[in-house]
């Protein structure tokens, strides 16, 4: 897997941070407003060191319902402090509330409508420790993140994406390429997920390479680039929009290649079908190239040598990505692991 690379960098910062309860907390953020009433109960709920497969697993023995009936609205890391909302229906209002588990505690409940389903959430607010950091590197951290926040992160998938297994995109490619055979469904989904994962981070690093060559630390617009609105709908523009590229309102994308997608142009094109298969039968998609860090707060805390960042992120786009690019390194889960 080669390097991803950032726009711009104060230089090399050796900080260190865990994923840990207790140094990597997420809150999510919803994108619905919950009316209070109706019949669905959201449930609002704290989980420590457990994936979200795993604590949806025990409301669902609890309550006796399959885990389908139980809503989400996206997954959570495991080794870390985590909120975020489920969905079931309200009858069993009182079950959640008598609901006891050492490593699940339920916050709050509220009704709607309807019951949460995936991607219902606007992003993620994360609050890091970063380790070994002296006063001089706290400051130089947060001017980095506010200059990010300012021209753009580049949205790579995070080394969580791939899994553990160095040799999942040869194996994605065997199999889509029909050499071997996977059957059960849940291991071939995420291998086209990293197979389409693999191909859009090869073609942002080539695209960041050719915008650092302009040495500004703004991410470089071609002819033909395809580009999503707020509301995430695509467009090609004859003219590159550059104004309202500064003013955040459109947001170049790249291709997660697939059937039924809208692809590039001309210029654009001809960087985008260097990772491109347009023999896979799998849906095809477009994820924005930037995202654009919110509400970023530093607090350093000298005796510890310690810097908290905490920052938000929408939805899909990872802290870990964040953090790489102020380190100006790319990092892996053992370089993460428990103190």
């Amino acid at each position: 897997m080669r390097k991803r690379e950032y726009l711009d960098s104060v230089g090399d910062i050796g900080f260190k941070f865990y994923q840990t309860q207790d140094d990597f907390l997420v809150d999510e953020i919803p994108s619905i407003e919950f009316k209070g009433k109706g019949n669905s109960l959201i449930v609002h709920v704290k989980k420590v060191e457990m994936t979200t497969w795993d604590m949806i697993a025990a409301f669902s023995e609890y309550l006796g319902i399959p885990a389908q009936k139980i809503g989400y609205a996206g997954l959570k890391d495991k080794h870390a402090t985590t909120t975020q909302y489920i969905s079931v229906d309200v009858s069993y209002e009182k079950m959640i509330k008598q609901f006891y588990h050492k490593q699940i505690e339920v916050i709050d409940i509220t009704r709607h409508s309807t019951g949460i389903r995936i991607g219902d959430l606007a992003g993620n607010r994360f609050s890091i420790n970063l380790y070994e950091v002296d006063n001089i590197d706290a400051g130089r951290i947060e001017k980095c993140a506010r200059k990010i926040s300012k021209n753009g992160l580049p949205n790579y998938f995070g080394f969580q994406r791939f899994g553990r297994d160095s040799d999942s995109f040869k194996q994605a490619r065997e199999m889509i390429s029909g050499e071997i055979f996977i059957e059960d469904a849940k291991i071939k989904n995420f291998l086209i997920s990293i197979y389409q994962s693999e191909f859009f981070n090869q073609w942002l690093r080539e695209r960041v390479e050719i915008s650092q060559d302009e040495n500004s630390g703004v991410f470089k617009l071609l002819s033909g680039d395809v580009y999503m609105d707020k509301k995430g709908k695509l467009s090609t523009p004859k003219v590159i929009p550059t104004k309202d590229f500064e003013s955040k309102k459109l947001t170049p994308t790249g291709l997660l290649c697939g059937r039924d997608v809208f692809r590039a142009r001309d210029e654009a094109l001809e960087i985008e079908a260097k990772y491109d298969d347009e023999f896979l039968q799998e849906k095809g998609y477009r994820r924005e190239a930037l995202v654009y860090p919110q509400d970023i707060e530093c607090k350093y805390i000298k005796k510890q040598t310690m810097l908290n960042i905490s920052f938000t992120l929408p939805k899909g786009s990872y802290a870990t990505v964040f953090l790489e690019s102020i380190a100006d390194k790319n990092y892996s889960a053992k370089d993460v692991k428990k103190k």
